[in-house]
């Protein structure tokens, strides 16, 4: 009985600044981890919201948060006017506004502009062979 006094003595100074400093390790890692897959990720979005509503223009075509779905007549500080349908047109608050809907060739520009930048992230240790013969293209009128 006379030893365990002594191994708790023992781990009390263990505890010191070392064993302090080792306690904290594991609440920053959280901390790291809570930002970089919660926080950082929401204020993202939230900017990209901010960006959208403050973008909103006449003629774009929209949808709000109770799922109505609409062409934007008139665009005022805080809100909206969205034509339904020919004769109805409803007021939104901005912030109503969930999404805005792209045309098919504003769809194909931001998928180009995302394959771009994929094939630039990928293409970082690869040399440029500028030197290199350019393919030469066939055209089915030139095999004729």
């Amino acid at each position: 009985m006379s030893f365990i006094p002594f191994l708790t003595a023992g781990a009390q100074q263990a505890a010191g600044p070392a064993g302090l400093a080792g306690s904290f390790i594991p609440l920053l890692l959280i901390i790291v981890i809570f930002y970089f897959f919660l926080i950082r990720p929401q204020n993202k979005k939230q900017k990209q919201t901010e960006r959208m509503l403050a973008a909103l223009k006449k003629g774009d075509k929209v949808i709000t948060i109770g799922g109505i779905h609409g062409v934007i007549s008139s665009v005022k500080d805080n809100t909206v006017i969205v034509k339904v349908d020919d004769d109805c047109k409803i007021e939104f608050n901005r912030s109503a506004i969930s999404t805005v809907e792209l045309s098919e060739a504003e769809k194909a520009k931001l998928e180009a502009e995302a394959a771009e930048k994929k094939a630039k992230k990928f293409s970082f240790g690869k040399k440029k062979t500028d030197d290199a013969e350019p393919e030469k293209v066939v055209s089915d009128s030139d095999e004729k």
